[in-house]
């Protein structure tokens, strides 16, 4: 091998100069490189996975193989996949396997590249011992970036203290049928509120200098009946206007610098075979220039369950021309086989290079090619190495400041959505505590969470973390009440044998708290998560039938949901005396739904998915158009119980004064808008206010209305706050006839809500001159500004 130098540093090869730019480090190392060094780096490992045991990816059993180390690291290697989040590990001990990894991987390749680490972190590090956070559909119900994007910056912190370089979140599939598993790890059905909150975790996360991986491009959340995995029924513009924008904000705005692409097919093709969706769109259009990875398994899935490549190197190929770069988690196409092929001609060699460059460039910024790039993480830095068990327990993952901030997301995420008069609760004497989620410590984690997700894997590892259950809470929050605890049923078991107990304990407390909802898991082994879609959207089990009991024994009964999905309660709508909201609220999740219970908190969640009147009437959103409403020509009403938005607070807010500073502008322009909004109430509160915008003539059907813009607007008693809305013509585009994106002249209404089915304050503004075609740079926000 002929090693290029610089001439002030001759023993220094170029790839190595951290003073040369980037792309001419990356170029000198491909020139050095041979085939099989190339594409080693475009594939990650798997280390500790097995064929035996429970899965955690969509058929893994199938697709894991043994992996010999020995055989591969000459060659150098791209990933390592997950090293945290495979088993049960102590931290500490878990960075230091790492460390020694990476020191082994250098050692070994001849150019001493270290491997990139990626884990999970949809709601949390995945690692045992982290905190775990309230899953995305609480961010969502939180309507606060901000404090998502803190989220995300802490959740980066702990990643590269220990090492790992890549975050596989967010999430930005956007709601279309709530039966699907996955709505848990979503951020709800609108793709404004998708976007703004997805892309302030993709600045948190980036913020620490750990890659953010945007998934799943693009698609999966639309398969038809809610099935995982399924083929996607979604025409052009349902794609480009509901499914695409939080992608394109969270490239735009977010920085991201790694997308994956998604199982499903659309319309035939699947996304991992998409070019003109993952190098058409993403790159020439967007001007993304990161990584694509593939989705677990996703390339040999072209092969098994897409049946669009003949062999593995074919499904290499073919990933490889589309644009993906990866392959994760483990080498399966993109090893012996893919080399055979460029060897043989039937993949071009250039194919190679493009992806390489991408690779290798991202480790270059990440320091990874730089000479004084250490395999010792942060947290181990001055530790004693050499003695491993000196160091269990000295790195913290579940700090005090990360708690904090999952009680904060968890206090603003748990939603009021219905009230007698009974919250918040004045020291009741008696309560009934009921249901299979009263005294469940994981009822308040996602199937992403780490003892979800791995630990049920390895039963006799403890959980790793505190996790209060709700009668810990609720014990702690009314010290003085007499708290009885019935079962009554399991989640998904059906069981009727704890009714009569649960009945005769309703029928003796002043007040019943029925704490029903979701089991998460993977795969059928839970009631929520990946792979455990419904079939409607009743509760699961006989926990209807058991509020139905409890709510004929005449006794008050607040409803309380930890759950990963919404779902139509029946009569308990109208009979509840009041229903709480919790879509896995994490660690600090019972604390922060008890804190609502009490008073403590002044509940300021809204709901970012609709909550169904009906179980079946789905799939459905409130994005319908008129088509999609209520109507006399059919029987199925998909009017929602609760609608998007929507979230009670235990005071009150007045909306007056709305002003049009400007309510004419070209398509090209912006309106202005001021009104006022006054706590009238008696309590500090939160009044979240959301800008809907209705279409009445457009050249295209459009959605009856749709999220613009948005703001959390907190009052004490009596206090008034201004707003200015700055609307751009921009946010009244939509995808037209020949595929582009328009604005169009004519009338629009603007409507100042409170929820989709609560419209405060509307005006009418006309925008003018001639259809607009717009391009990648438009204006994605209306902005709200506040004047005390």
């Amino acid at each position: 091998m002929a090693v290029e130098t610089t001439p002030a540093t001759p023993a220094t090869p170029v790839w190595n100069d951290p003073t040369r730019p980037a792309t001419t480090r990356v170029a000198a190392l491909m020139d050095a490189m041979t085939l099989e060094e190339k594409i080693a780096q475009l594939y990650g490992v798997w280390v500790g996975a097995s064929d035996q045991g429970g899965e955690v990816a969509p058929h893994q059993h199938d697709m894991e193989e043994a992996v010999d180390l020995d055989a591969l690291l000459p060659a150098g290697l791209g990933q390592l996949t997950r090293p945290f989040g495979t088993v049960p590990v102590d931290p500490a001990l878990g960075a230091l396997s790492l460390q020694r990894t990476q020191a082994r991987i250098v050692a070994a390749n001849r150019f001493g590249i270290p491997a990139l680490a990626h884990e999970e972190c949809l709601a949390g590090f995945a690692a045992w011992g982290a905190t775990a956070y309230p899953v995305p559909l609480s961010w969502g119900a939180t309507f606060d970036p901000g404090t998502v994007r803190r989220m995300a910056a802490a959740i980066g912190r702990d990643l590269r203290s220990v090492g790992v370089h890549q975050g596989l979140a967010p999430v930005l599939d956007v709601v279309r049928d709530a039966r699907w598993g996955r709505v848990e790890e979503t951020i709800g059905e609108d793709p404004y509120l998708v976007g703004t909150i997805g892309t302030a975790y993709v600045q948190g996360l980036e913020s620490a200098g750990v890659v953010a991986t945007l998934k799943h491009f693009v698609g999966y959340s639309a398969s038809r009946a809610g099935r995982n995995l399924a083929p996607a029924a979604v025409g052009h513009r349902e794609r480009a206007d509901v499914l695409l924008p939080p992608f394109e904000m969270a490239v735009r705005e977010g920085g991201a610098r790694s997308v994956m692409h998604a199982y499903n097919d659309t319309d035939g093709i699947p996304a991992a075979a998409d070019r003109r969706l993952l190098t058409g769109l993403l790159r020439d259009t967007w001007g993304f220039d990161g990584t694509v990875v593939a989705d677990y398994f996703g390339i040999a899935f072209l092969r098994t369950l897409h049946g669009v490549a003949a062999d593995w190197a074919d499904a290499a190929g073919t990933a490889l021309t589309a644009g993906v770069d990866i392959e994760l988690p483990t080498v399966k196409t993109f090893g012996e086989p893919l080399v055979e092929a460029v060897k043989d001609g039937r993949v071009p060699e250039s194919l190679i290079d493009v992806a390489l460059s991408r690779v290798l460039l991202q480790k270059a910024q990440l320091g990874m090619l730089d000479p004084d790039w250490s395999p010792v993480p942060a947290a181990l830095r001055g530790a004693d190495t050499d003695h491993p068990d000196t160091l269990r327990g000295t790195v913290d993952l579940d700090s005090p400041a990360n708690r904090e901030l999952a009680r904060e997301i968890a206090d603003k995420a748990v939603v009021l959505l219905s009230n007698n008069g009974v919250l918040p609760l004045a020291e009741p004497r008696r309560i009934a505590l009921i249901g299979p989620n009263a005294t469940e410590a994981t009822a308040v984690l996602g199937c992403y969470s780490f003892p979800m997700h791995v630990g049920v894997q390895h039963p006799d590892t403890p959980v790793g973390i505190d996790l209060p259950t709700l009668y810990d809470s609720l014990a702690a929050e009314f010290p003085d009440a007499d708290i009885q605890v019935v079962r009554g049923t399991g989640v998904d078991d059906g069981d009727l044998s704890g009714m009569e107990e649960a009945v005769a304990a309703a029928r003796g407390a002043d007040l019943v708290v029925a704490a029903l909802g979701d089991r998460a898991g993977l795969f059928g082994r839970g009631t929520s998560g990946e792979g455990c879609d419904a079939e409607s959207l009743t509760l699961p089990g006989a926990q209807q039938h058991l509020l139905d009991l409890l709510l004929d024994t005449g006794r008050p009964v607040v409803t309380v949901l930890l759950a990963g999905r919404p779902y139509a309660l029946g009569r308990a709508v109208d009979e509840s005396a009041a229903i709480v909201q919790s879509f896995f609220p994490g660690a600090e999740g019972t604390r922060a739904i008890c804190g609502v219970l009490s008073g403590r908190t002044n509940p300021s969640g809204r709901l970012p998915v609709s909550v169904p009147r009906r179980p079946g009437a789905q799939p459905t959103t409130y994005l319908g158009a008129r088509l999609a409403q209520v109507s006399d020509v059919s029987n199925i009403d998909p009017t929602p119980a609760f609608g998007f938005g929507h979230g009670l607070s235990y005071t009150t807010f007045a909306w007056s004064d709305l002003t049009v500073e400007t309510g004419r502008a070209s398509t090209e322009g912006e309106f202005t808008l001021t009104f006022t909004v006054r706590n009238t109430g008696v309590r500090p509160g939160t009044e979240v206010v959301q800008l809907y915008l209705h279409d009445p003539v457009a050249s295209v059907v459009q959605p009856v209305q749709r999220l613009v813009g948005y703001d959390r607007v907190p009052l004490n008693p009596g206090e008034a706050r201004r707003l200015r809305v700055t609307v751009p013509a921009d946010v009244a585009s939509f995808t037209g006839h020949d595929g582009h994106r328009i604005v169009e002249p004519g009338d629009l209404e603007l409507r100042l809500s409170a929820s989709t089915t609560d419209v405060r304050l509307t005006t009418t503004v006309t925008l003018t001159g001639p259809v607009r075609t717009l391009d990648e740079t438009r204006r994605f926000h209306a902005t709200f500004t506040q004047d005390g």
